[in-house]
């Protein structure tokens, strides 16, 4: 079990969603999501969110991480307004700050272990090939993964695919990793070792991490707990 993430009360926060609302429209109704949810993470925290299926947790996620635009309400990273500024930028701001985790791996069937890893790194540009490609590689050895990266996806079990995604998500050394139930697709035992893993590095780089979760078990790993319901976090 993790120690305590150290944070300090008066730091600006490094997100914050304010007086967020979400609706879809559907052919015969609308179904309201949001509701003017609010939430605060900063700096190295660790918050886990919950709530009853089909709450609307993972559509708070990728609110927040500047995925899907709010009907209402502002999200600022690192103090700035994301849904306020051209998509381009926004963009370009999501890759150098966020890290995401997803329940489905998301992994490019085409491309190649370390080229998954590599993506984030190929929306900033700027460094050289050769340079993000060691990084890469080192990611891939801090998952335990080093073996693997000229293998295809399809030639990974399910948790070496999470493992992967772990490493894509801090490819870019984000300020924030926003997971969406990273273990949901996994078996009890894969995991516990997957948690571990996100858990581990996320401490040892000093990033905040957001997770989406329906286990009190990794929920109580985390600095605080949210509850989303009735489109509202509490």
């Amino acid at each position: 079990m993790e120690t305590a993430t150290t944070i300090r009360p008066n730091e600006a926060p490094l997100l914050e969603g304010v007086a967020l609302h979400k609706t879809y429209r559907l052919p015969h109704k609308s179904v309201e999501v949001l509701r003017g949810a609010a939430l605060m993470v900063r700096q190295r925290e660790r918050v886990a969110i919950v709530g009853r299926s089909g709450a609307g947790k993972s559509t708070l996620l990728h609110v927040i991480g500047g995925l899907d635009r709010p009907g209402a309400g502002r999200v600022l990273l690192a103090g700035q307004d994301i849904y306020a500024m051209p998509p381009a930028r926004r963009t370009a701001l999501r890759a150098r700050l966020v890290g995401f985790v997803f329940q489905a791996y998301h992994l490019l069937p085409e491309m190649d272990v370390t080229e998954n890893v590599l993506l984030p790194a190929m929306a900033l540009g700027g460094a050289k090939r050769a340079e993000l490609r060691r990084r890469a590689l080192r990611l891939l050895e801090q998952v335990g993964l080093s073996d693997r990266a000229t293998h295809m996806p399809l030639e990974l079990s399910g948790g070496e695919q999470q493992r992967v995604a772990i490493a894509r998500a801090l490819m870019n050394a984000p300020q924030l990793v926003l997971a969406d139930e990273p273990t949901g697709n996994l078996d009890r035992d894969t995991g516990a070792h997957t948690l571990d893993l996100l858990f581990g590095l996320v401490q040892e780089c000093g990033h905040a991490l957001a997770i989406v979760t329906h286990d009190p078990q990794v929920a109580a790993r985390c600095d605080r707990v949210l509850t989303l319901d009735a489109g509202l976090l509490g």
